[in-house]
């Protein structure tokens, strides 16, 4: 077991704090990390506050991991000291039913081991990337490629492959057009990584405060959601609509703006449950989808795609000290686009 400095929640809606926490030895299989960066995603807060249910306190949240490899296992094969690596939303899965067997490690049947605010195999809880060092199975890391940046690499553990699967899923590429709803922490990275994939690309947002932002990072359009005449304009429009925010839309007017056979898929994961009057599906054949991270080989398909493509998350990098002051402005939408701690500060 190895002391590690952490920053955890002890109790749901309390304010971060400074802790210790303990990992486990390194087993045979084990990879030990020394964390660089740690994003800081909705999610971690949606748990924090126990927003999607009850939860396991203390927390220390953090799925977007990104360090360098310390020591192996003596079974370790896929990585050595001094390699970079992440770790993302989960660090283990059962590996035998049928989703796992084919790389769909995020659906397993029994359940995947999240990264925190879980229970391991060994019936330990599990401890996020708001801290030092953690220990995972090599199976569930990945290799960052030399030509991302750490700090700008860590959101893609989540952020990356939370866009990056849907995308591919539905065919975003040329003659394509796909429309981003929310230009944050997910939707920044849609949109960039929808420009790289060759799709024409829309973000749709509440109001044209991001549009310059929007513009730089890879969109042809940008429209204001507040405006009715949007939903007038864009009637029938795209192939692809991909929702990256966490409040109940009003899903019927969103899903006017699909071509015939067009999919509307949510990344974003509102706390509430949504009302859908389904002639809004069946007129137009239309699909309403949800898509959740990926396998651990797409995430590094991801990962080596964002590399060739020059893409990282545009990062706010902050002291752990910061963390709490971060989690509000996330909910006040105060931040552009992504806030990454600085491990080193904890």
């Amino acid at each position: 077991m190895t002391t590690v400095a952490a920053y955890a929640a002890p109790a749901a809606k309390a304010p971060l704090e400074r802790t210790t926490i303990e990992r486990r030895a390194v087993r045979e299989f084990d990879v030990l990390i020394d964390i660089k960066f740690a994003g800081i995603c909705h999610s971690d807060i949606h748990q924090a506050q126990e927003g999607w249910g009850e939860a396991i306190f203390p927390m220390v949240p953090g799925h977007e991991i990104a360090g360098i490899v310390s020591e192996v296992g003596p079974g370790v094969t896929k990585f050595k000291v001094g390699d970079r690596v992440g770790v993302g939303c989960m660090v283990d899965s059962c590996r035998e039913c049928d989703n796992c067997k084919a790389g769909l490690e995020q659906h397993c049947v029994k359940g995947n081991v999240p990264t925190y605010n879980g229970t391991g195999t060994d019936g330990e809880p599990t401890y996020g990337g708001y801290a030092e060092k953690v220990v995972v199975d090599e199976n569930f890391v990945v290799r960052v490629p030399e030509g991302l940046a750490l700090d700008e690499a860590a959101p893609l553990l989540c952020a990356g492959i939370t866009t990056y699967s849907p995308l591919k899923q539905w065919g975003a590429g040329p003659g394509k057009k796909v429309a981003v709803i929310g230009l944050g922490g997910l939707g920044h990275m849609g949109v960039k990584i929808a420009h790289a994939l060759g799709a024409e690309v829309t973000v749709l947002s509440q109001s044209l405060r991001k549009k310059d932002d929007g513009l730089k990072l890879g969109a042809d359009h940008y429209y204001a959601t507040s405006d009715p005449k949007t939903f007038e304009e864009l009637a029938g429009t795209f192939d692809l609509i991909v929702s990256t925010v966490s409040a109940p839309l009003d899903f019927g007017a969103y899903l006017s703006l699909l071509k015939t056979g067009g999919a509307l898929v949510n990344v974003g994961a509102p706390e509430e449950p949504i009302a859908l009057n389904l002639f809004s599906l069946i007129g137009g054949n239309k699909t309403l989808a949800g898509s959740m991270i990926g396998g651990i080989a797409e995430t590094q398909e991801m990962l080596d795609f964002c590399a060739a493509h020059g893409i990282g998350a545009e990062i706010e990098l902050i002291g752990a000290s910061e963390i709490n002051e971060a989690y509000e402005r996330v909910l006040a939408s105060d931040v552009r686009y992504r806030f990454v701690i600085d491990t080193a500060t904890i």
